[in-house]
């Protein structure tokens, strides 16, 4: 993100944990190698996880089968040997060699018989009947041998296979067993760290492909449009893809072609802004010589100069005073409501004499405000209020070429406790469909020819500058607008 004010490619200073100011470098240098490396680095943490989760029974598994092959092969060894009478110390040495063990006995029911011994066992650690082994007690004495330290031995008793056998006993060195499953667990370390790596490495290609390059290049985009907004061949292209990343490139293509489509209407505005303040600034000098001329004209002894130059004088000072508005709005310096009380049937009245109404010969002006009811207002600007929307009706009606039509404007309003509501409606042919969204937006209406659409976002403006408002009341024939002023707090 750019910051106002910093040069293009230059480090942008930002926030640490401790509020000090750091310096971030462009865009693609993350700490820690940014998404893809930390997909990497979860892929195979969550990999080594569940080989752990595979490694405790299989470690508990893996010393079960280790206990019943050194007993089977004892039992075996023993049954055979138990039929002699006497059994030779090589033969003895022999099977403790094969099965690891210190000492092997025969359990036969009526007898028992040590079949070989190499010397005398030292204490036992560990007794392990393999009829009550269970998978927990396996689980429990693989982690115990595991971090067994010593030299004791353990005792395996079991079932004999072979013969009138009952019960073998064997004793093996703690020891012997800890390192076979010490081994094994290493096997399973090794291949869980390649099955790791090569998960990792194929998930991160994958995402890396899927989703990092997307984002990317939707970065990178964003980045390009941020140079020059205005600029609309900046805008993303659409890759056409079917999936959450292709909703985002629609959507963000979309915004940069609103933001665009908007950068260059305000930039054609403020153009239009500085002309017209070099237009007003020389109208409002012909308006003031106007004003001088029409004032040597009050002393002409003529009845209808007399009567028709006060309306003539009052409007060009109207006008001469909107001027002034224009420059003021320019430097967003618009005059706050000057409020009074104002008798608003005479207002409406003087709407009437200047855009003419009392002798049109075509549409008439009804004026059915009571001369009782007051209104808090400014009185320019309820004024310019309520010749706007009179002059818009007038305008619509006048465009009508048919004879047959009623063409009739009327103001109504009453006053309910602290609040004025007006009614301004016309018998016209309404506002089209597709301006009424916008329409107190400046510049968006398109009622009329060679209107700009300014004076319904005027009267809106002035009328929240009141903290009032107007609204487009639908359920009525024509144009009607609703408009609400409360008295000052």
């Amino acid at each position: 993100m750019k910051h106002e004010g910093a040069p293009q490619g230059a480090v942008v200073p930002s926030k640490d944990e401790d509020g000090q100011s750091v310096a971030r470098d462009s865009y693609g240098r993350y700490r820690y190698g940014g998404l893809s490396a930390k997909l990497l680095l979860l892929t195979v943490v969550f990999v080594m996880l569940a080989e752990i989760l595979i490694y405790v029974p299989s470690i508990a598994n893996y010393r079960n089968t280790w206990l019943m092959d050194r007993l089977t092969t004892a039992g075996v060894a023993a049954s055979v040997l138990a039929e002699t009478s006497t059994i030779a110390p090589r033969l003895q040495e022999e099977l403790l060699k094969t099965t690891g063990a210190v000492a092997i006995s025969l359990d036969q029911g009526s007898r028992r018989s040590l079949i070989a011994m190499s010397n005398v066992p030292g204490e036992v650690d560990f007794v392990i009947d393999m009829a009550d082994v269970t998978p927990w007690s396996s689980i429990v004495s693989s982690f115990q041998v595991l971090t067994y330290r010593g030299d004791g031995v353990l005792r395996i008793v079991g079932v004999g296979q072979m013969g009138h056998t009952e019960r073998v006993d064997v004793v093996l060195p703690v020891s012997l067993l800890q390192q076979d499953m010490l081994a094994f667990s290493a096997r399973i370390l090794g291949l869980s760290l390649v099955i790791s790596v090569i998960t990792a490495s194929l998930v991160y290609l994958t995402l890396r492909a899927v989703f990092i390059r997307p984002l990317r290049s939707l970065t990178k985009s964003m980045e390009r449009f941020a140079e020059n907004p205005e600029d609309a061949s900046r805008i993303m292209s659409i890759s056409g893809r079917r999936d959450e990343l292709g909703d985002a490139e629609i959507r963000l293509a979309a915004m940069e072609e609103a933001l665009s489509r908007a950068l260059h209407q305000k930039q054609r505005l403020a153009d239009l802004g500085l002309a017209v303040s070099k237009i007003n600034h020389d109208l409002r000098n012909l308006l003031a010589s106007a004003q001088l001329f029409l004032e040597r004209l009050e002393h002409v002894p003529d009845p209808t100069v007399s009567r028709i130059a006060p309306k003539i004088l009052a409007t060009l000072d109207r006008a001469v005073g909107y001027t002034q508005a224009v420059m003021s709005y320019g430097k967003a310096q618009e005059k706050a409501p000057q409020r009074r009380l104002l008798c608003l049937h005479r207002v409406g009245e003087d709407v009437a004499d200047v855009l003419g109404l009392a002798d049109h010969g075509a549409v008439r002006f009804d004026n059915k405000v009571s001369e009782e009811i007051e209104i808090d207002a400014d009185p320019e600007q309820i004024f310019r209020v309520f010749l706007n929307l009179v002059r818009n009706a007038l305008q619509a009606l006048e465009a009508e070429k048919d004879e047959t039509l009623v063409r009739r404007i009327t103001l109504e309003a009453r006053r309910e406790e602290n609040c004025v509501h007006v009614t301004v409606s016309d018998t016209g042919p309404g506002i089209p469909e597709n301006i009424k969204q916008a329409m107190f937006k400046a510049f968006h209406s398109g009622s009329k020819n060679g209107g700009i659409g300014l004076g319904l976002a005027i009267v809106a403006e002035l009328l929240k500058a009141h903290g009032g408002k107007i609204e487009l009341d639908e359920s009525k024939p024509g144009t009607c607008f609703h408009l609400e002023v409360p008295d000052r707090p």
